[in-house]
């Protein structure tokens, strides 16, 4: 924001007007002015929000102009020049977050964190959209071996909430997966620097609030992730191509809740599954039991696994589960929500394969790998 310079022996003139207006507005009753929204147009200019968030300018795709207003709750690109071919990477990422980039950390935030270590993760969003440009709606989730606060993280979670034009997130379609409640098309690849896993909307989402954790679960069951890496930060904002302009966060909240189940580097697992088979030809039943082997309560339990290749669920009991084939993810019913310290939670379900019949390779409770029986 450009200062106003003021001439040699003009700041008495300038206090006493303003002392003058002051007097003026209590005697007609008038309120204090509101505060304009900040702009930033510096390339990666940045400011804070509710003390808690830090909101980014981060224009690195390209030299043209962009400006950001910012509000107390999010903020609206206000200028957008230039665009960029859609078969590469986007001119931008304007954006809200929680956590660390590039050195640049928000106030009192908590993460890094050890994924182990996470409870819960629970997140809001709200965008607002325009015509005449190509883009998308992106809310990134960044993975770490290690705690770090700069650079590029090892893994990038993406999830698409809306997308115009001829843009297609990093790598290839590897299939699709019910995550926290909602069907996603799934992407993976890598984009020269980090491994990229990214959950395509089939169609717009204006708003919603989730966890986190549910996303990063899936990157574990997918061995793009381990329950001992860390979680960097959470962001939510706009990846332009061509335009932008009137592209709106219009709210963003992000918490980070420690106290999860445990489990480090050469530390003991948290948690032991037993996988017990009944395989004929083309078909199969499994039960499976969880045991908590922490010293803490594992409330919302859910298992993630990766079911070989044919494999298809057909039904189950005990437990729901989500999606039928590929990453999937168990979780309990209204009377097994919970699993106390050292006690056990058991379901099942049937299904079909094709060629050779093979067991899930791991599984993670909440996160947190587990043992196999």
């Amino acid at each position: 924001m450009q200062s106003v310079q003021h001439k040699p022996g003009t700041r008495a003139l300038w206090g006493a007007v303003l002392t003058t207006l002051v007097a003026l507005a209590a005697l007609l009753g008038a309120a204090p002015a509101s505060h304009a929204d900040t702009t930033i147009c510096e390339e990666f200019g940045s400011t804070t929000i509710q003390g808690r968030y830090v909101v980014q300018n981060n224009r690195w795709g390209t030299s043209a102009t962009q400006c950001i207003s910012v509000t107390d709750s999010g903020f609206r690109i206000t200028q957008a020049d230039g665009s960029v071919p859609t078969t590469g990477a986007p001119k931008s990422y304007p954006s809200v977050f929680n956590g660390c980039h590039y050195t640049n950390c928000s106030p009192g935030t908590n993460l890094p964190a050890r994924l182990s270590s996470i409870a819960s993760a629970p997140s809001g969003i709200s965008y607002s959209y325009v015509s005449g440009a190509v883009y998308d709606a992106a809310y990134d989730i960044w993975l770490d071996p290690t705690p770090r606060t700069d650079g590029v993280n090892r893994t990038e979670i993406m999830i698409w909430f809306n997308r115009v034009g001829s843009v297609q997130p990093v790598g290839s379609p590897v299939g699709s997966a019910t995550v926290a409640g909602r069907q996603w098309q799934v992407w993976s690849g890598n984009n020269g620097s980090n491994d990229v896993l990214s959950f395509v909307a089939p169609s717009t989402i204006d708003s919603w609030n989730f966890d986190v954790m549910d996303f990063v679960r899936q990157a574990v069951s997918r061995g793009l992730a381990q329950d001992n890496w860390y979680l960097t930060s959470i962001q939510a904002g706009f990846e332009p191509w061509q335009n932008g302009a009137g592209l709106a966060v219009n709210s963003f909240s992000s918490s980070v809740n420690l106290g999860g189940t445990g489990g480090g580097p050469g530390g003991s697992s948290a948690c032991k599954v037993a996988y017990g088979t009944n395989v004929w030809q083309g078909g199969f039943t499994a039960d499976v039991t969880v045991t908590n082997s922490g010293s803490s309560p594992v409330d919302a339990w859910k298992l993630a696994f990766t079911l070989p290749s044919g494999q298809k669920i057909t039904s189950a009991w005990s437990a729901q589960i989500s999606p039928s084939s590929g990453a999937v993810t168990a979780g309990g019913m209204a009377y097994n929500t919970s699993i106390p310290p050292g006690g056990q939670v058991s379901f099942g379900f049937q299904g079909t394969y094709n060629g050779a019949f093979a067991k899930p390779a791991a599984f993670s409770l909440n996160g947190t790998s587990c043992t196999t029986a």
